[in-house]
């Protein structure tokens, strides 16, 4: 049996809002009950279904590389974006600056070498035909701490329009979720079904040719760009598969997500 390919999804936002909970959740389908500090980044694998339930199924180890979102070490974190499959970009919906910031990290990620290039109130006029399509980037936008709103502002959260978000600049979904709550993404929920979603687009866009639907020559197994190596098939009971710490070599200042 051969091994088992997989995709790198990067997960950022500003300390704080809970990056490390989220890919928790999301690697182990379950929460998170003592999240500590992310030094660096901290990778957490999630074993995924390509097209579930379709003549194309196939199963891909997904990635998740939360990177600490310490302000102080923003010119030293780019070592952990390349290659980059995919992006989750994560706000705190109790932190309106949270999710003015997603610009900042999406020109972070994109300008490659971890650089701040926004100065002072500059903002970023995103061109979604940069998102869009094949060849581009899949992105997905995602609110924690839904827990923490009271009804009413979690109700206006919940029906709200994305226009003007980064979500809708980007062509992006966008789940708003606790991450505290296991049912948050439960299968077979819409949050579950978007999250699916994005990693099939992921998948898409390393492995397959769209126009023809086959499968492209796997190229992912060097260590240069995975320090991990590439996983060994082997039989899994569970839909998270492990995780690791991964420093760079300057080390970072700790940083709460």
């Amino acid at each position: 049996m051969a091994a088992i390919d997989k995709v790198r999804v990067l997960v950022v936002g500003d300390s704080g809002v809970g990056k490390t909970s989220l890919t928790h959740l999301i690697a182990n389908n379950e929460p998170l009950t003592s999240p500590g500090w992310t030094v660096g980044c901290s990778v957490e694998v999630r074993l995924h279904e390509y097209k579930e339930g379709t003549p194309s199924q196939n199963t891909f180890f997904v990635e998740l590389w939360d990177v600490g979102g310490s302000i102080s070490h923003k010119n030293t974190r780019g070592v952990f974006y390349n290659p980059t499959h995919g992006i989750i970009l994560v706000h705190d919906l109790t932190n309106r600056k949270s999710q003015e910031n997603l610009q900042r990290w999406l020109t972070e990620i994109l300008n490659k070498d971890g650089k701040d290039v926004l100065k002072g109130t500059d903002t970023l006029e995103i061109d979604p035909e940069q998102f869009l399509g094949s060849t581009q980037i899949p992105i997905l936008v995602i609110g924690t701490k839904l827990d923490m709103l009271d009804d009413g502002h979690k109700q206006k959260i919940l029906n709200r329009t994305s226009a003007g978000s980064i979500a809708e600049q980007c062509g992006a979904d966008e789940i708003c979720l606790n991450c505290h709550e296991a049912r948050s993404l439960a299968a077979g929920t819409t949050d579950s079904v978007k999250l699916a979603r994005f990693f099939d687009k992921v998948i898409e866009r390393k492995y397959y040719n769209r126009d023809s639907g086959r499968k492209y020559t796997s190229n992912y197994t060097s260590t240069a760009t995975n320090p991990f190596g590439s996983f060994p098939a082997q039989p899994i009971s569970s839909q998270g598969v492990g995780s690791f710490n991964y420093l760079n070599a300057n080390p970072m200042s700790e940083s709460l997500s």
